[in-house]
């Protein structure tokens, strides 16, 4: 019998697997799986600065600890603040976005929720005591006015804006919105006022979420928006005031303020005069860093004021009054802190005697009787004695030509021949990098080697005898000329800085301040020439060296020494007008100025045009301007932003929207960076002669304070441009640019420019009507502009107070 066939088959060890992929060519999604949320700071086996590298991991734990220990230094010093049965209480502004909420009704829902009894007014602050959570809020209710919101959120720990669940939020409602975004705000909540009045109570949770989606829109770290018809969600916000660290306000932190909870007039009412000023005293409870005598006081609008002493006021531990006053222990408190020899002075200039010496020492060439021609640069051309000392012109001679040689050439060869050598002015590599306009100087010119602007050929020979057209006929031809160029904010964007000059004008004497530049930004300005027209106090405005250096001394100064924050203090001030007692309508705060914040300089803030602005903003216009805790009125001159190594920087006529400049003026000095707000006052025209109120405050910019300085020269640029006449190769005569022959002779040193870029200069004048022959690099094209830069320096105006 044969043997049973059998299954063949393969063994399963000799199946092998495929391998699996390695880790640095493993996808995205499995690395990020495997790191199972874990984000490394920097990449492994590198470190993040250069300090770090030659640092030993010693030393680096060691920085670490530090870094730790400081922060949570910083933490018990916030979080010390408000502990305690004298603690500071918690500054909660309530500030009200739409027209039918009431900022008194959600506090008073805030303060049912933990059954706290305490009368609420229409506006003004109340003191409640949170025993839960052993906490003292001070709420600040405020109506819907834009410098009270910014006065309450000036000084407050916590905003919580109240919104409506009817009506939107309108412009005013932006307008307080954006102007508290703006200025710098603290730690923000938002709450909704009769949310249970919605029907079908479905349609609330979708109410909710878009007040939630409008507040994120503006303040992004809005994480949900509490009911204040819920008891629960009321007293959760409680809980919220009564437990988050306030992260404060960078500005407000480096400086001592606090907010004014009783002011004392020491002579009574019955002392008030028109004149008259005396002694006042201010409550409240000391926040930011340590209340010092020797620096100047901030009251609001008021004004600065000196200190005359601190004394203690802490509070009556009996029961509160019907009126829910606080009740002082006595008049006569503990003295605190005294003013020392260096208490700071109200003068806002320096003094006179340190100037006298030098303020007739005018450089003799800034006389205009002494000039022969306009200044260019740091030199006057063109003296009487001009073709005797003028050095020779170097000539245009052919290639291989000798010295020798040299001497057969009387004048330059003909433009024509193409065997002539083309110089090239020689630029750093970073300038050819940048865009640079014509007008600017020699950074708008042909640099990179663009293709030449070729002309027509030539209808007129050179040897064409010139005559002066008649009066009539030369009136007729520029006014045709000029009306067909252009037709005040909208030609400064097509021709900015272009005047026209009248034909009966003299240009030397309409343009006498005004000087030439080769490069705006790199040119020497001369000061000297600028002596006779600064403004009368400028040599006594304060002057910075080292701005940096000295703000990193003046704020670190501040850090030390002082009454302690959280201290409620009595500040005794000298010198408060009387007439002031009248004026106390809104939350006012009191600041305390670091060393020389009170002196006059020239101040230059940042400014950013709202884009929603309708139309621009002319130099000089009168704004109101905020810049931390104080509001002036202020005319700025509007200039270029940026670093440029002469420190020129050209003066702009109208800011556009949503284009940004330099603000400068004349006003106190601020360190630091920090927030400014740009207000403009719109007034109706039948009531042009009535002082507008604070409702008719409109948000046009915001921006931030720079470093001050009286070195930074604003250059008004002129442009007077000319018409091709004729045009012979490189030769072309210009008309329109001036009106007669001693113009042509006294601007004779400027450089000529074009729009497409081409630079000359003048040659010789023809004839009386201020007609000349200019020679170009180059070519122009018959519909190209010949024209001129010119500048002359610009002062800024002092500010005035603000009074509301």
């Amino acid at each position: 019998m044969a043997p049973a066939a059998t299954q063949h088959h393969h063994r399963s060890t000799t199946k092998q697997s495929q391998k699996t992929f390695k880790s640095r060519h493993a996808t995205k999604s499995s690395l990020k799986e495997l790191a199972k949320g874990k984000v490394e700071s920097f990449e492994r086996g590198s470190r993040k600065t250069p300090h770090q590298q030659v640092m030993s991991k010693f030393d680096r734990r060691n920085r670490a600890k530090q870094l730790r220990i400081a922060k949570d230094q910083e933490h018990a010093r916030t979080t010390t603040l408000f502990a305690g049965k004298d603690g500071a209480p918690r500054i909660v502004a309530v500030i009200p976005l739409c027209g039918d909420v009431s900022t008194a009704a959600a506090v008073r829902s805030l303060n049912s929720s933990l059954d706290v009894e305490v009368e609420v007014p229409d506006a003004g602050w109340i003191r409640a005591e949170v025993e839960r959570f052993k906490q003292k809020v001070q709420y600040l209710v405020v109506k819907r006015d834009l410098l009270a919101s910014l006065d309450a959120c000036r000084i407050a720990d916590f905003v919580v804006f109240v919104l409506s669940c009817e009506e939107e939020v309108d412009h005013e409602g932006e307008l307080i919105l954006k102007a508290v975004e703006s200025q710098g705000i603290s730690n923000c909540f938002t709450v909704v006022q009769n949310l249970d009045s919605i029907e079908p109570a479905k349609r609330r949770p979708q109410v909710a979420a878009s007040l939630k989606s409008y507040m994120a829109h503006w303040l992004p770290t809005t994480e949900r928006v509490f009911s204040l018809d819920s008891r629960q969600e009321s007293s959760n916000l409680v809980r919220s005031l009564c437990t988050t660290t306030p992260k404060g306000v960078r500005w407000r932190e480096q400086r001592s303020y606090m907010f004014i909870e009783d002011i004392a007039w020491q002579g009574g009412k019955s002392a008030v005069t028109e004149d008259g000023a005396g002694e006042v005293v201010l409550t409240g409870v000391v926040r930011g860093q340590g209340l010092k005598a020797d620096r100047l006081i901030q009251v609001g609008d008021w004004g600065d004021f000196q200190v005359e002493k601190i004394t203690d006021a802490k509070l009556d531990t009996r029961k509160r009054g019907k009126d829910d006053s606080m009740v002082l222990d006595s008049e006569q408190g503990n003295v605190l802190e005294t003013p020392t020899e260096e208490q700071d002075g109200l003068a806002e200039l320096a003094p006179e005697e340190t100037i006298m010496d030098d303020v007739t020492n005018y450089a003799a060439s800034v006389a205009p009787s002494d000039r022969k021609g306009v200044l260019l640069d740091d030199h006057h051309y063109f003296s009487d004695d001009e073709e005797a000392t003028a050095p020779a012109r170097p000539k245009r001679l052919p290639k291989g030509t000798s010295k020798y040689q040299s001497a057969w050439f009387i004048d330059d060869v003909s433009d024509s021949g193409s065997d002539l050598e083309e110089f090239e002015e020689e630029f750093p590599e970073h300038v050819r990098k940048e865009t640079f306009d014509p007008a600017d100087g020699l950074e708008g010119l042909d640099l990179n080697g663009r293709t030449a602007t070729e002309g027509g050929p030539s209808e007129y020979p050179q040897s064409e005898m010139f005559l002066d057209p008649s009066p009539d006929q030369e009136a007729e031809e520029i006014a045709a000329y000029r009306k067909s160029r252009k037709n005040e904010a909208e030609e400064d964007l097509e021709f900015p800085d272009e005047i026209e000059l009248h034909p009966n004008v003299t240009a030397r004497e309409r343009l006498i301040r005004y000087r030439g530049l080769k490069s705006l930004r790199a040119s020497v300005w001369e000061t000297e020439e600028d002596k006779p027209y600064e403004p009368e106090d400028w040599a006594r405005l304060l002057e910075i060296s080292d701005y940096k250096k000295a703000a990193t001394r003046i704020v670190r100064e501040a850090w030390a020494g002082g009454v302690k924050p959280g201290t409620r203090v009595n500040i005794h001030l000298r010198g408060v007008p009387l007439s002031y007692q009248h004026s106390q309508s809104r939350p006012v705060a009191v600041f305390s100025l670091l060393r020389h914040e009170h002196k006059r300089t020239a101040c230059n803030y940042s400014i950013l045009l709202n884009s929603e602005y309708p139309s621009p903003i002319k130099s000089k216009t009168e704004l109101i301007v905020q810049c931390g805790p104080r509001r002036m009125i202020i005319n700025p001159l509007f200039s270029q932003a940026g670093n440029t190594a002469n420190d020129v920087h050209k003066f702009d006529r109208y800011l556009h929207p949503g284009r940004s400049a330099i603000a400068t003026f004349i006003g106190p000095m601020i360190w630091g960076s920090v927030p400014v707000l740009y207000f403009e006052r719109s007034v109706s025209m039948d009531d042009s002669n009535v002082v507008p109120s604070t409702g008719s405050l409109q948000l046009i910019a915001t921006g931030t304070s720079l470093p001050p300085s009286l070195s930074r020269v604003i250059a008004k640029r002129i442009i007077l441009t000319g018409h091709p006449m004729k045009i012979n190769k490189r030769i072309v005569t210009v008309r329109y640019m001036f009106f007669s022959d001693g113009d042509v002779k006294w601007f004779k040193s400027l450089p000529l420019w074009t729009r497409r870029g081409r630079s000359g200069f003048i040659k010789e004048s023809l004839g009386t009507h201020g007609y000349f022959k200019a020679t170009f690099d180059g070519k122009i094209n018959p519909m190209d502009a010949v024209a001129v830069s010119m500048y002359k320096r610009v002062w800024p105006r002092p500010a005035k107070a603000w009074q509301p």
